[in-house]
């Protein structure tokens, strides 16, 4: 189910990746809204499945693990059921996604050192649904994940209900 995110969602989502410990009593200071009215809007975006979750952020380098690569995989045709369970039994591999273009799946690898990377590379080729894999080691992140300039970039957005929130000026 896809939400349409008004202003005061997109504070709250700020003020969150801002202060991700903060309670709902904190949040409600910080926008200047009704405690309730916090709590109402963040279950409904857990609900609907824009919250994904709280955990916290996990730097993968500074835990030791800090070699990553992406590979890239050709499987065989309708093999992407077999490859998601082989690729879940492998916690090297952090995540993965089934694509279009000369690949099927790109997965992101994360490793102690490069002869941890190169045994799971190995793992994976041992895969009968594998036709070819190819890989490329992350040097530094560039740009780290985030979603706040997608969801804040200009658009028609409702109006927030809660009477009490202004939006920055921005």
């Amino acid at each position: 189910m896809s939400v349409t995110l008004d202003e005061l969602d997109l504070a709250l989502l700020s003020a969150l990746r801002t202060y991700p410990r903060a309670g709902a009593l904190e949040l409600s200071r910080q926008l200047k809204i009704a405690r309730a009215t916090v709590s109402a809007r963040l279950r409904r975006m857990e609900e609907s499945g824009v919250i994904t979750g709280y955990g916290p952020d996990v730097d993968l380098g500074r835990a030791g693990y800090p070699v990553q690569a992406f590979v890239t995989l050709e499987i065989a045709q309708g093999a992407l059921e077999q490859i998601a369970q082989e690729l879940e039994e492998i916690p090297g591999v952090v995540e993965a996604y089934a694509t279009t273009g000369t690949g099927d799946v790109l997965c992101r690898i994360a490793a102690a050192s490069h002869d941890d990377l190169q045994a799971i590379l190995l793992l994976l080729n041992h895969s009968t649904a594998i036709d070819r894999s190819t890989s490329v080691i992350a040097l530094t992140t560039v740009v780290p994940h985030r979603v706040m300039p997608l969801l804040a970039q200009p658009r028609e957005r409702p109006a927030s209900r809660a009477p009490a929130f202004r939006p920055e000026p921005g």
